[in-house]
């Protein structure tokens, strides 16, 4: 199987309430992990890649390492999609190199302005076979270069979706109902809860179109105590409550982001790995436990958040 554009799986994920699972990909090992996961499991996944993951590791590379894993992983659908994509060019370059989904993030923008530039990116896309992912709203937290002060963030008003959605073309709408990027997500002591008046309320203003979850991971806790337990200092890393986002995904949302909980298990392993094998240097030997974290991480969500196990 080739890599796909994410409209049959949205499809799919909406009329069966389930999402699919879209994680940030940086290296091989987390490559690996993920699809291992999603093979054995038979679902449907999205891999996707950061301005900074193509600065990190170089476009060419995480296209063919995307490509090995398709053909490691025949009978299972996996999109290439961007994630935050800021500008055009970058857009662009995606496309053209080979993604079938792209993100344009225009949500810092004015609302006129977005709608420009997601139109702008939307009609060179779809001429080429690619879908487009546009937000409204905006997140606070920070991932990679995208950094928005908390009590800066702004949820998503409902009542733009239509226009915004009419007016840009896009195929799917991130929309901010109090997620957020990064480990530091609330202080502690608070409640999360995430904003489902506002979700429904785009829902029934867009009916059957799919929308997007970014920042939601749940940082879990085991792992922040591991890293900390083990020379690490990440105090009050607070989490979307996964109850919370498998809610949202039996309702309209097609697909949710998860980045920062598998960066929490890769180094909560990797930190008590150094610890307990202090006289080791070889990278193969650490960093298959970090796979083996990767994978077991990307396992769980797909079965108690994501819902989309057995829908390959």
């Amino acid at each position: 199987m080739a890599l796909v554009t994410t409209t049959e799986m949205f499809k799919k994920a909406y009329n069966g309430g389930y999402a699919v699972g879209a994680f940030n990909v940086n290296n091989m090992e987390i490559v690996q992990g993920i699809t291992e996961a999603a093979g054995e499991l038979k679902s449907p996944v999205i891999l996707q890649v950061s301005k900074g993951a193509r600065a990190y590791a170089n476009h060419t590379y995480l296209v063919k390492l995307v490509e090995a894993a398709i053909a490691e992983n025949p009978e299972i659908p996996i999109a290439l999609h961007l994630d935050h994509g800021d500008s055009f060019e970058l857009c662009k370059s995606c496309i053209d190199g080979g993604f079938t989904s792209v993100m344009i993030d225009a949500s810092s923008k004015s609302f006129e302005d977005n709608i420009a530039l997601t139109k702008q990116v939307v009609e060179y896309a779809h001429d080429k076979g690619v879908v487009v992912e546009a937000e409204l709203g905006t997140l606070a937290g920070v991932e990679d270069e995208v950094v928005v002060e908390a009590g800066s963030e702004m949820f998503t008003r409902p009542e733009e979706v239509e226009e915004f959605v009419d007016k840009t073309g896009c195929d799917s709408l991130a929309i901010a109902i109090g997620t957020s990027h990064g480990a530091y997500k609330f202080k502690p002591g608070t409640d999360p809860k995430l904003r489902f008046d506002v979700l429904e309320e785009c829902t029934k203003r867009l009916p059957g179109f799919p929308i997007v979850l970014h920042g939601s991971s749940s940082v879990p806790q085991e792992f922040v105590k591991m890293i900390n337990d083990n020379g690490g200092n990440m105090p009050g890393a607070i989490g979307i409550p996964e109850d919370q986002l498998r809610h949202a995904a039996e309702l309209s949302v097609c697909k949710i982001n998860i980045d920062s909980d598998i960066r929490l298990a890769m180094t909560g392993v990797i930190r008590q790995y150094f610890v307990e094998h202090p006289d080791h240097f070889d990278p193969r030997q650490y960093l298959k436990p970090a796979r083996q974290a990767v994978k077991d991480m990307v396992s769980h969500k797909i079965k108690n958040v994501l819902g989309s196990d057995g829908k390959a």
